[in-house]
């Protein structure tokens, strides 16, 4: 025939899963620490250097919202710790933080993975438009569908030139909704069977069937760098940090430190960069100083401190910082600052290796090259016509510690024997902003008009152009008779992008505008006629968050929205026991909101808490 049928179905989606069939939404967590402090002068009181010995232990289950969803199931953290200090005087503590994964998954891959075991893609679109095409196609002419009219023939291309009402089939569509969403579970029903479309495809795995459950197991059991779900966590840092304090006669203080960490993450290919035996570790390194000096009778401090650091993948950093703290009276304090700080790329940033399902997440320690931008690429599959140079390719360099210089300036006060007043401004030069850049490998067939290659890759990136944020926050105390005070907060917080050309993706997650207001009592007394309520107390507070972009892996980066919520708590003291009982809830009203993109609504926390502490 010279011409056929357009028939334009537009987006559909094959049958996914609920994440509710595929994690377990019950939180448990189990905690535990210990400490011994002893002391080995005890004649000296507190001022004794002290040896402590202390463990931190916790494991748990739970659904988290990273870069992904992921259900942490029966994951473990431990921590130990040894340290020697003498209060105000010096510090020598070593303490090291192991984490194993447990029997953890990614709930989201793991969906992919059981439409991929069942058909693959291109398999399920064949039986679909298959059933489509012999089922419902024949039917559109008669529905009044708009047809294509042959209106002419160009001897030049050899091409029919036809003529299609575009916006008629548009309106069509709207006006068939109902149809047109009975079709599409029909030929989705027809796809989720063996169909026709491949050799090795099998029917859709059910929830809640024995053969999904089978299906589930293999995959959420298997390591992800075995084709699986399950990650490998058997990660472990290991920190040493030793600090100082002089008190020469010609100055207030000096102080001086160092750090050294070791980072041993060991994830076999499930998270890093790890895979097929590699071994990863990562140490970094930092002296530092600082001097305080009092002048005009204690009313002005001036300090000055300064810091090196070295991680092995990346050059030395200095950091230098002072301020000024002037204070005319006990309650009045003026301040300004100057600052400078180094972030060294995490761990992520540098080995992360995590394919997420619609991207891989990469770290960036070596570049990358030849990376083909989205908006070219779509272009270029739009139109049929269009030729490779409308591909824009780009290269990635080498991830860089990010470096910030801040200036800020602020006051506490006390007004009128009642008001609490502090306030602070700040401004913030970033420059080798990390975030991340998003980019397609992409390689077109030699021959025809085929794919070679075609992955999508998010990598840790720093911004080529200087990045600017400054902020003001304000806290304000008044308090009342009887043991009442009123409180509240506010800040702004912005981020500028000095090039708005520059392409990364600064991921600032931050609201421009939040506030708070809160009433607070304690020590309280009711009088209920000769009977009275004593010690009690309670917290009421309003928060407002104003909406804000979050931006996350490519497919949890958008939009949430403005949401407020009400905390309030009440407790009571018992002295003849020498316990406080507090009742209490997060989120009073249950309004429900979203705090992370992708991520779950937030409800109502309610809570009750037993304190012991005996005189």
């Amino acid at each position: 025939p010279l011409f056929q049928e357009p028939v334009t179905r537009g987006n559909f989606y094959r049958t996914g899963y609920r994440e509710i069939d595929l994690v377990d939404y019950d939180t448990r967590n189990y905690k535990a620490n210990a400490a011994v402090h002893y002391r080995l002068d005890p004649s000296m009181a507190e001022q004794s250097p002290e040896l402590i010995f202390s463990g931190n232990f916790g494991s748990g289950t739970t659904v988290y919202q990273g870069d992904n969803r992921f259900s942490l199931k029966g994951i473990t953290f431990l921590q130990s710790r040894i340290e020697l200090k003498k209060r105000n005087k010096y510090f020598l503590r070593a303490y090291t933080t192991s984490t194993t994964a447990g029997d953890s998954y990614d709930p989201y891959f793991t969906a992919l993975r059981l439409q991929e075991e069942a058909k693959e893609n291109r398999d399920w679109s064949i039986d679909y438009n298959s059933y489509w095409a012999a089922n419902f196609d024949p039917q559109l002419e008669s529905l009044g569908y708009p047809q294509v009219e042959v209106i002419g023939f160009d001897p030049q291309t050899g091409r029919v030139i036809t003529e299609f009402d575009v916006e008629a089939a548009k309106q069509w569509f709207i006006d068939n909704q109902g149809l047109l969403g009975t079709w599409h579970q029909e030929s989705s029903a027809f796809a989720n069977t063996g169909g026709q479309g491949g050799s090795n495809t099998k029917d859709f795995f059910a929830p809640g069937t024995e053969r999904f459950q089978a299906k589930f197991d293999s995959i959420t059991s298997t390591l992800r760098s075995e084709g699986g779900t399950r990650f490998f966590d058997n990660s472990a840092l290991y920190h040493a940090h030793g600090e100082y304090i002089f008190t020469p006669t010609w100055t207030d203080k000096i102080t001086v430190g160092s750090n050294y960490r070791l980072y041993t993450p060991i994830s076999k290919g499930t998270v890093f960069g790890d895979g097929n035996g590699e071994k990863i570790t990562n140490s970094e390194v930092g002296v530092y100083g600082g001097i305080e000096k009092s002048f005009w009778d204690k009313k002005m401090k001036a300090s000055f401190a300064a810091r090196a650091d070295k991680n092995q993948n990346f050059k030395l950093l200095f950091s230098p910082a002072g301020s000024l703290v002037y204070t005319p009276s006990p309650n009045n304090f003026f301040r300004v600052s100057f600052s400078s700080a180094i972030r060294n790329p995490t761990l992520s940033d540098q080995y992360l290796s995590l394919n997420v399902g619609r991207a891989t997440l990469a770290g960036n320690l070596n570049g990358a090259t030849d990376l083909v931008t989205v908006e070219s690429l779509l272009d270029f599959f739009g139109s049929s016509n269009a030729p490779l140079s409308v591909l824009d390719s780009f290269d990635i360099a080498p991830i860089q510690p990010e470096e910030v210089q801040t200036f800020e300036a602020g006051l506490r006060t006390t007004l009128f024997e009642k008001l609490y007043v502090d306030a602070g401004y700040y401004y913030s030069f970033y420059n080798n902003f990390i975030g991340f850049l998003i980019g397609v490998d992409f390689v077109p067939s030699s021959v025809g008009t085929g794919i070679d290659k075609l992955d999508v890759f998010r990598y840790a990136a720093n911004s080529s152009s200087q990045v600017e944020t400054q902020g003001f926050s304000i806290g304000l105390n008044y308090f009342l008779p009887k043991d009442l005070a009123l409180s509240g907060n506010y800040s702004w917080n912005k981020l500028v992008k000095t090039d708005l050309d520059d392409p990364i993706i600064p991921a600032f997650n931050t609201p421009e505008h939040k506030f708070n207001i809160g009433l607070s009592g304690r020590n309280l007394r009711m009088n209920f006629g000769e009977k009275s309520i004593r010690n009690f107390g309670f917290n009421i507070n309003y928060k407002w968050i104003e909406g804000f972009i979050f931006e996350g892996s490519p497919q949890f980066t958008g939009f949430i929205p403005t949401y407020d919520m009400l905390d309030a708590q009440i407790n009571f003291r018992f002295d003849k026991i020498d316990t406080t009982v507090k009742f209490g809830a997060s989120n009073l009203l249950n309004n429900r909101a979203f705090q992370t993109y992708g991520g779950p609504e937030i409800g109502r926390l309610a809570y009750v808490t037993f304190l012991y502490e005996p005189k």
